[in-house]
């Protein structure tokens, strides 16, 4: 399955106009059917609707272009309610109904650790955003990486931070969870391979309303920049806000998080001027132009990896059921393992046998609200 240029606008504008759980196939005597876990209530809600939006907008442009294995494909979606065990009751639901073929779990990587145990004794491919280097490197054969991992964000942030910016004064801020944990340690560690071992290293707890004593702790630090990885957005807004209000104006390097669209919302000028690591950048590639501009008129909403890393696992998905011409999961994860040079919204995918597809980060600056491509760093090792 390829699509056009063509194909690939009409899909995302059926999609559009389609309910969440997509049943447009319901005349056919049978379908192909992906589950989904989603944060469909708590605290990333409005993040789990792009990502909702993104997998239908590739569901629609894939069953435009003939669907799977010549069947109209589903998408049913469980909502994760933004929690471990949230994620774990949804996908036991997903898990439980035998004709769903495949998986997409979340961008957390806390939530996919806490499902990893229920995916590897299913034995079907799960489609994961979350970034923390070890999801892949576990022994877990049937988790499919859609975003590049942190140990290549954490060599970009350190990279740019002082070879760019010229900054050798770390404060490294990093929440508490996996994701968090994994990212702060792979900045650390690039850190102190460049000479620039951090100044501070600071953890904090999801969810918290008051990052006080964090702002304070970077301010009597004396770093002269701070580098960062944040779970929530909402908590990123909250931090934000705070830093600027208690005078704190040093260069800021982020992970992701810091330019995805509800931060930026929360956040306003508190990060104009700041810098991020990007999975996905819209000026970054044509598949990246393509998406961006078709997502960006029709949904009149900026795109981000919220939106993106599901829309190339729905297509890829899609793709390597059709070439293993099969639902069968082995063939089905030996097809995805073979995919190169595949061009997508998030980049270029090309499978190691780790099940990591992408391999390098854009960095990008946000100017007075808008994000702004700088430069795209590939990684060959």
């Amino acid at each position: 399955m390829k699509l056009t240029r063509r194909e690939f606008a009409a899909g995302i504008a059926a999609g559009l106009a389609a309910p969440a759980v997509i049943t447009s196939a319901r005349a056919q005597a049978a379908t192909i059917k992906i589950g989904m876990c989603a944060p469909v209530t708590g605290p990333a809600a409005e993040s789990g609707g792009y990502a909702i939006k993104g997998a239908k907008l590739a569901l629609e442009a894939v069953n435009k272009a003939g669907g799977i294995l010549g069947k109209q494909a589903e998408l049913i979606i469980e909502d994760d309610q933004t929690t471990n065990p949230g994620i774990v009751l949804a996908f036991s639901k997903l898990a439980a109904q035998s004709d769903i073929v495949a998986f997409l779990g979340s961008i957390r990587s806390t939530q996919v650790h806490a499902i990893s145990p229920d995916v590897m004794k299913l034995g079907k491919p799960v489609m994961i955003g979350g970034t923390d280097p070890t999801l892949t490197h576990m022994g877990n054969q049937w988790l499919f990486r859609f975003r590049p991992n942190d140990s290549y964000s954490g060599r970009v942030i350190a990279d740019y931070g002082v070879n760019v910016l010229g900054k050798k004064k770390w404060a490294v801020l990093h929440s508490t969870d996996a994701f968090g944990t994994a990212g702060g340690k792979a900045l650390s560690s690039a850190l102190e391979k460049l000479g620039a071992p951090a100044v501070l290293d600071q953890g904090y707890a999801n969810q918290s309303q008051d990052f006080t004593p964090v702002v304070l702790a970077i301010k009597q630090s004396g770093a002269d920049i701070l580098g960062s990885y944040f779970t929530f957005e909402n908590d990123l807004g909250i931090f934000a806000r705070q830093l600027r209000q208690l005078g704190v104006n040093i260069p800021w390097v982020g992970s992701p998080s810091i330019v995805n669209i509800t931060a930026l919302k929360l956040a306003g000028p508190a990060l104009y001027g700041t810098f991020g690591v990007a999975d996905y950048a819209e000026e970054s590639s044509e598949g990246s132009k393509v998406f961006g501009k078709v997502y960006r008129d029709l949904a009149k909403v900026a795109p981000d990896n919220q939106s993106s890393w599901p829309y190339d696992a729905v297509t890829v998905l899609a793709a390597a059921i059709n070439k293993a011409g099969s639902t069968d999961a082995v063939k089905v994860r030996e097809a995805i393992l073979a995919i190169k040079k595949f061009p997508g919204a998030e980049g270029e995918y090309n499978f190691d046998q780790n099940g990591d597809g992408l391999h390098g980060y854009n960095i990008v600056r946000n100017e007075k609200g808008t994000i702004v491509f700088d430069k795209h760093i590939e990684f060959n090792d």
